[in-house]
């Protein structure tokens, strides 16, 4: 056993077959696929036990979110590598082998995203690994893009953890996902914690999977995720700058938060927007913060470096500025 692939879902029972079904004719044996299911109503669970008896579930009794879910799975995994897969997808053939081979071939990887592919436009890109700049924001590379955008294989900020493999050993070192987030913008919590710890993000543009997206919050903005987006970005920002990072990118941070405040008050969610922030700081409080370390600080001056390095000058504009605010996550 090499690869355990976990898929956390809630009430997307509709998507099943597809994500199932595309596993089961897997080129790759040697893996294992855990289902943990987050107090659905939809007999989901019945469903994946009645059709697909070699998937090992776990049942949660409530909706504890994505992370909570996850993190089930990483602890029942009996393989080296997890793979997170979101409900909504498809997967290649060969997409487990290739997401192995992908974190293999780079020692120092704590993980690898797979290129996600537009479900019901398969010429267009979802997700090429996400980035974070120094706004403040976090986006999804290459979303909307000919699929043919991004075919290097290179290193990323952070993996979407819809469809990413990660070395346990990694996790058991730097830690699960963290549940406060309860959902959005964890991977990039957790890939940002990684680099960090000197660890590397890898994009394996060979590894297809196809998403569907939003299968279990709905619509890409809605009231919940625009909370729970904003909450989590005030709360990501503290745990893993210090204070002296969190000082030197304030301006950008302002720029950046006010621009999206105005972004969603035109969308008449910006009341939404700003509970979220509130959210975020009550939570921050609470003093959970990645530890710092001296040793650790050429690492920090890296992260430093690509945070404003996604804010530069590029082809004649501001790369994180001229991102569509539909990659923005």
């Amino acid at each position: 056993m090499e690869v355990s692939v976990i898929i956390p879902n809630y009430n997307g029972i509709a998507f099943l077959d597809s994500v199932l079904g595309s596993l089961e004719g897997q080129t790759a044996r040697n893996f294992e696929v855990i289902f943990v299911d987050n107090g659905s109503t939809d007999g989901s669970c019945s469903f994946v036990a009645g059709n697909y008896s070699w998937v090992h579930i776990i049942e949660l009794p409530e909706n504890y979110g994505f992370c909570r879910a996850v993190n089930e799975g990483i602890r029942a995994a009996k393989a080296p590598y997890v793979l997170l897969l979101n409900n909504d997808t498809e997967v290649a053939e060969d997409f487990v082998e290739q997401m192995l081979s992908a974190i293999r071939r780079h020692k120092n990887a704590f993980s690898c995203a797979a290129r996600m592919v537009q479900y019901h436009d398969r010429d267009r890109l979802d997700d090429a690994g996400n980035y974070y700049c120094a706004l403040g924001w976090s986006f999804a590379r290459g979303k909307g893009k000919d699929i043919h955008t991004y075919e290097k294989e290179e290193q990323i900020f952070a993996a979407c953890g819809g469809a990413a493999i990660y070395r346990k050993k990694i996790l058991e070192k730097i830690g699960y996902f963290d549940e406060e987030h309860f959902a959005y913008l964890e991977d990039t919590d957790i890939g940002y914690r990684a680099r960090i710890y000197g660890y590397e993000n890898w994009y394996a543009p060979e590894a297809l999977v196809y998403h569907v997206g939003s299968g279990t919050s709905g619509s890409r903005y809605n009231h919940f995720k625009t909370r729970y987006s904003s909450r989590n970005n005030v709360y990501l920002i503290y745990k893993n700058m210090p204070l002296l990072q969190i000082i030197l990118n304030l301006p950008f941070l302002i720029v950046g938060f006010g621009t999206k405040l105005l972004f969603f008050t035109v969308k008449g969610m910006g009341k939404e927007y700003l509970a979220g922030i509130k959210n975020g700081f009550s939570i921050s409080r609470q003093g959970k913060k990645v530890k710092f370390s001296l040793k650790n600080l050429p690492n920090y001056a890296k992260i430093q470096v690509e945070l404003w390095g996604q804010y530069v000058p590029e082809t004649g504009g501001v790369k994180c500025l001229l991102q569509n605010f539909t990659e923005i996550l």
